[in-house]
């Protein structure tokens, strides 16, 4: 039976996966209903404020009088509380569903064991931790959100052949990057733009780049733009502050807002990545990018305060310039990108 329990709580895993782009800030739930070994139901959960992934799957059933006989598999626990929607445990218990099948406990406070409870309550049969490890990582962001009181923190950036992460730039020199991957790693770039909350650049990088930080070679969200601004140097006519999405500019000046460009102050003189995982909790955005430069990328991994780098090395070479962060890690994949190599770590 274990075995069958694993997978169909595989099968949750990919449902999941459909949802991580618009869920947030709610997690991606996938759910399975099985009757007599074979699934007739399922779904995952909807973009923000839409049906959970248990109610999916229930409404996705054609013969309801089934449920009275089935086990329904969910990745995440069954929420206990009214949000943007009812109670999904209510919503098992009123379809009479007897057993379910729970890969980890929610972590947020509002449901933590709760929706658990009313289940068993009302007499559901409960089975909890079937591939718990897996549905943990599947909603790291959300995890990493409620019980480290932060954000999940990616760090990002390309290096060359010999380890440099930028040239020297010089007064006169270009307002624009110094490309280092090639246009298939900027378009994963832009991807995985689409999939976090927030992204975040220094100074230096805003005014020598001018980015953008959307995802114009991608289909979906834009993620809110951070940017460390001590004096306000950046102008106002860069890209960062046209206003077409919203942006966060961490100053020690005070400043009034305007329609999409919040001021938050900071100290500068105290633990800088520290205080920026407070404003992006305080802003409830559950995951950041980190795309440097080599200042506040390093200012995070001295701070020990990343989860997973993403670390591209481009086939050029500069001979000098800046050089690349310094990381100790546990390499997790590698991988190819025509003639770019990806290496992604994790800091467990």
């Amino acid at each position: 039976m274990q075995n069958s329990h694993e997978t169909y709580m595989k099968r949750c895993l990919q449902l999941a996966a459909n949802g991580l782009q618009t869920a947030m800030p709610n997690p991606s739930v996938g759910a399975v209903i099985v009757y007599n070994d074979v699934i007739i139901g399922e779904g995952y959960t909807s973009a923000f404020g839409g049906n959970h992934a248990e109610v999916n799957a229930i409404h996705s059933v054609k013969d309801k009088s089934l449920l009275k006989d089935a086990t329904i598999y969910v990745s995440l626990e069954p929420c206990s509380h009214f949000g943007k929607t009812p109670p999904c445990s209510e919503f098992i218990i009123k379809h009479k569903i007897p057993k379910v099948v729970i890969g980890t406990i929610d972590p947020f406070a509002k449901v933590a064991g709760k929706g658990i409870a009313r289940l068993q309550d009302s007499g559901c049969q409960v089975t909890l931790g079937v591939l718990e490890a897996e549905c943990k990582v599947s909603n790291k962001r959300f995890f990493t959100f409620h019980q480290h009181k932060r954000p999940y923190i990616i760090l990002k950036w390309a290096e060359t052949q010999d380890g440099f992460i930028d040239k020297i730039r010089h007064e006169n020199d270009p307002i624009q990057p110094n490309w280092i991957t090639n246009k298939f790693s900027r378009q994963l770039v832009h991807k995985w733009r689409s999939e976090e909350a927030a992204i975040l650049v220094g100074t230096n990088t805003a005014i020598t780049d001018n980015p953008k930080l959307n995802t114009r070679d991608w289909h979906g969200k834009n993620p809110v733009r951070i940017v460390l601004d001590k004096s306000l140097r950046i102008p106002e006519s860069y890209a960062l502050f046209d206003q077409t999405i919203k942006t966060i500019a961490l100053t020690e000046q005070l400043k009034e807002n305007s329609e999409n460009i919040i001021f938050e102050t900071i100290d500068f003189s105290k633990n800088i990545a520290e205080q920026i995982c407070e404003v992006l909790y305080k802003h409830e955005l559950q995951s950041v990018i980190i795309e440097g430069g080599k200042q506040t990328l390093q200012t995070f991994i001295d701070s020990n305060l990343w989860d997973e780098a993403r670390i591209f090395k481009g086939n050029v070479q500069f001979q000098q310039g800046i050089e690349a962060p310094k990381l100790e890690g546990n390499l997790q994949s590698e991988q190819t990108i025509l003639d770019n190599s990806l290496y992604i770590f994790t800091n467990d």
